[in-house]
């Protein structure tokens, strides 16, 4: 196990991550042997493994096993310690428990500034990973605030073309965006799309991941056409590169769906959509912030293509779930609203619908 652990790579090119990614079933049957998992190193390697593969549930168990243990050896403070919370925080994050990956992040931001200092790599990056959990949490101005603070300090210390200035240009454009910042999203997206290309390559989930939100963007703008060819771009290769159901390219067919439903292609849109609900059902649950999402998206589809009762039920399921899990004014939340009462209006519902707009007026 300690050799497979050490064979494990830890940099972001293509290769090394085709290799992690071809070590599942390895480490998979190690994890189902937990007295094969004699250090953390092995933990930690492991972990990784999990991560890259979307296999949250698992990484999620081994991250809290390595927290708690480097709490009691090393206490609070310790580095180790540290990059072991924010990593768990990720996870959490991942698994749609953002209340405690906030808390976690920021307890980690406080640490390093204390301890390593505002310009430090690993306060940095703790920085951008809380940029991304408040964008999560629907806290869009304090991830604004977050992403142009750290996105300068990247410049200074790592250069314009690091991938973790790029990283962090990424992160900001995507704040941009839910801020209806637009075209500062796109600049940021355009810019930072052909450099990621060129570190590192074509087929690495981050160039992957800039070109869904640069599609993302350009549906915004309502560049529809340019949103579609890059989304239709990238869903094959995120199926080839990271398989059927990882979260990444469910989160493709996803946008993939809201394109078409917006060129009123309804029978594909539908098609993936209710694909995308099934399966994010079976693998993270029915009240995962995702699921939740999903539910919303093919409701607003049947909804436009005049499938009302269908659209109805949807809103009726997923509303309050969306109240309980995200809260009453979280965007989700709202744009669920709104939604769910125009759906009421086009079946003749006034009085409900008039309820509803009460909430977001």
């Amino acid at each position: 196990m300690l050799l497979l652990a050490r064979s494990i790579p830890w940099e972001e090119t293509d290769k090394d991550f085709e290799f992690r990614r071809g070590l599942l079933s390895h480490v998979s049957h190690c994890y189902d042997r937990p007295e094969a998992l004699p250090t953390v190193k092995v933990q930690k390697s492991f972990a990784r493994i999990f991560k890259d593969n979307g296999f949250w549930l698992q990484a999620e168990k081994l991250a809290e096993a390595i927290v708690l243990l480097y709490r009691k050896v090393h206490g609070d403070s310790h580095s180790d310690t540290l990059s072991s919370i924010a990593y768990l925080a990720l996870v959490y994050r991942a698994l749609g428990k953002l209340n405690i990956a906030e808390q976690l992040g920021e307890e980690v931001l406080g640490q390093r500034k204390k301890v390593l200092g505002n310009e430090h790599h690993d306060t940095l990056t703790s920085m951008d990973n809380l940029v991304v959990t408040y964008g999560a949490l629907g806290k869009f101005d304090a991830a604004k605030k977050q992403g142009e603070e750290v996105l300068p300090l990247r410049r200074k210390v790592l250069g314009d073309k690091h991938p973790d200035t790029l990283c962090s240009m990424a992160n900001l454009a995507v704040t941009y965006r839910k801020l209806q910042k637009l075209d500062a999203a796109a600049r940021l997206e355009e810019e930072v799309l052909p450099m990621r290309r060129t570190k590192l390559g074509d087929h690495h989930p981050d160039t992957l991941r800039s070109m869904v939100n640069l599609a993302n963007t350009y549906r915004a703008l309502g560049k529809l056409s340019a949103a579609e060819t890059l989304e239709e771009e990238v869903l094959p290769l995120r199926k080839k590169v990271l398989g059927d159901k990882h979260p990444d390219t469910l989160r493709s067919m996803s946008n993939l769906a809201i394109t078409y439903e917006k060129l009123h292609k309804f029978d594909a849109a539908k098609k993936l959509a209710e694909e995308v609900l099934l399966l994010r059902k079976r693998g993270i649950g029915d009240y995962h912030p995702d699921t939740l999402r999903s539910m919303s998206i093919l409701a607003r589809i049947y909804y436009a293509s005049g499938e009302l009762d269908k659209a109805e039920k949807l809103h009726e399921e997923v509303l309050p779930s969306l109240r309980k899990v995200l809260g009453d004014r979280h965007l989700d939340t709202l744009h669920s609203i709104s939604s769910h009462a125009n759906t009421y209006r086009a079946l003749g519902k006034l009085d409900a619908a008039e309820k509803l707009e009460a909430e977001i007026k």
